[in-house]
């Protein structure tokens, strides 16, 4: 598994050069979600889709 500085150095590469510092932080940001939802998912930590929908439709009942 690559370092969080390479998988930095991987964004920096495949970004235009006339990005922005926020254009940066951005696909950062995203990058490290995707990283946390994979690994609740590897931990048990995810809802199926039906799940999801009931949990859902009892939050909006409220």
């Amino acid at each position: 598994m690559p370092t969080a500085k390479q998988q930095a150095e991987t964004v920096l590469r495949h970004l235009p050069d006339n990005c922005t510092l926020e254009d940066i932080q951005y696909h950062l940001y995203v990058l490290e979600k995707i990283r946390k939802g994979r690994q609740d998912i590897e931990e048990g930590r995810s809802f199926t889709t039906e799940e999801a929908k009931e949990r859902l439709t009892a939050w909006l009942a409220n």
